[in-house]
């Protein structure tokens, strides 16, 4: 059988892209290389499958670092509130969640799944799995066919690559599409990973001293070797076996991976806020009246309210502070020090874990070389992108799988509207 468009890539952006091309009326192939589809969708959102987020569109693309101003083309035609129209029209019922995010109501994300492949079904959508593509044929400027591995060659002059980045490799990212991209002619922009943990060489994370330590609320930032502060993220983070990793580290790391590469270093430098909504000489003033009020309790026991047990004798043992020592026998310049510490605690990180244990992949194919409201090639007919193989990326939190979903949308109108034309004359 001839098809009007193929789509590769079975993602949250390919099934979005086969079903905008299917409802054009165009015939849709939907060939992935694993053995079922959805496979990134199911383990979304920790299996829950973070639909999209409700921000407004312009917080949106500032939760979207990695040009996420490219897409304000593409949200105004298919938004994150169009995201939400368009699964509850597939029976799909959301919530609201902290910061904007939306979940199934079900808190399956395997019902987000089974609901888009019921459209697909619906719409007529022939579907491959096990068929991993081999390459892209174009000719004279044009999209001209798909090879199989097996040999198979089809004739189709509308492809969708929506394979995906290099990250989370075993739900079938593993970065096929760039060398598809590059036949073409594209521009891969440099590959590294995002949305990652980070990993530190310190005597105290080697020690595991902090290991399994969760800091809540806290301001996380990212020092250059200047001494001047790249980001910081207010939220959760947690001490690990190999470094550091919880929501607020996985936004900073690629501010980590940028700072490594623009000054050469390996050691880039972090900062702890443990107590964010304080100016250091308040806490130290809060800090100095409890103990004057329980001159001859424990600091310990004094300022156990104000930091996580293991973490403010962490710092006690850090500023050389017996955590038996009372008001009276604790110097004011010691506690001065401890007290900066609380607000601004000093450690490198000299790396982050492979762009395979990544969320994200940073980088992609450049985002100049597509027309932001069609997600076509600029350089080849009949030749369209979208999710993570775009040079887009964003944090964590609903915001790269809604650049996945109106990015596929509108690829798949785009080359379904483009086929159904072509089929006229």
């Amino acid at each position: 059988m001839k098809y009007d468009v193929i789509v590769i890539g079975g993602g949250p952006s390919g099934l979005m892209a086969a079903i905008g091309a299917a409802e054009t009326g165009s015939k849709v192939l939907l060939i992935d290389k694993g053995d079922k589809l959805g496979r990134k969708l199911a383990i979304s959102g920790g299996g829950r499958c973070n639909v999209t987020n409700r921000l407004p569109v312009d917080e949106i693309i500032k939760h979207i670092p990695g040009n996420g101003r490219f897409l304000f083309s593409a949200f105004s035609i298919f938004n994150n509130e169009d995201i939400i129209r368009f699964f509850e029209g597939l029976g799909i019922q959301l919530k609201e969640e902290d910061h904007g995010r939306m979940f199934p109501t079900t808190d399956k994300a395997q019902s987000v799944v089974d609901a888009l492949l019921d459209q697909l079904r619906k719409l007529n959508v022939t579907m491959w799995t096990n068929s991993p593509v081999h390459t892209i044929d174009y000719k004279d400027g044009k999209t001209q066919s798909v090879t199989l591995k097996d040999g198979q060659v089809l004739d189709c002059q509308h492809v969708i690559i929506a394979v995906g980045g290099k990250s989370v490799p075993h739900t079938g990212s593993t970065g096929d599409g760039y060398a598809w991209a590059e036949k073409a002619g594209h521009t891969i922009t440099n590959l590294y990973p995002t949305e990652v943990p980070l990993t530190s060489s310190e005597p105290f994370i080697k020690d595991k001293t902090l290991q399994g330590l969760s800091l809540r609320d806290i301001a996380l930032s990212v020092i250059n070797p200047k001494g001047k502060t790249i980001i910081t993220h207010k939220m959760d983070m947690i001490f690990t076996h190999f470094g550091i990793s919880g929501p607020a580290v996985l936004r900073c790391s690629q501010y980590v991976v940028k700072a490594q590469e623009k000054f050469n270093t390996k050691k880039i430098e972090m900062r702890i806020d443990a107590v964010p909504d304080q100016s250091e000489e308040t806490l130290f003033q809060t800090m100095l009246k409890a103990l004057k009020d329980e001159p001859n309790k424990s600091v310990k026991n004094v300022l156990k309210g104000f930091l996580p047990e293991r973490y403010l004798l962490f710092l006690l043992q850090q500023n050389e502070i017996d955590e038996q020592l009372n008001y009276h026998h604790i110097p004011h310049e010691k506690l001065k020090a401890f007290v900066s510490s609380c607000k601004q605690f000093s450690f490198n990180v000299d790396g982050t874990l492979s762009i395979e244990k990544a969320f994200v992949t940073g980088g992609g194919i450049s985002v100049k070389e597509i027309n932001p409201k069609e997600m076509s090639s600029k350089l080849v007919e009949g030749l369209y992108f979208c999710g993570e193989i775009l040079d887009v990326h964003g944090y964590t939190g609903g915001y790269n799988i809604t650049a996945a979903f109106v990015t596929g949308r509108l690829a798949g109108m785009t080359a379904g509207k483009n086929a159904m034309a072509e089929k006229q004359y």
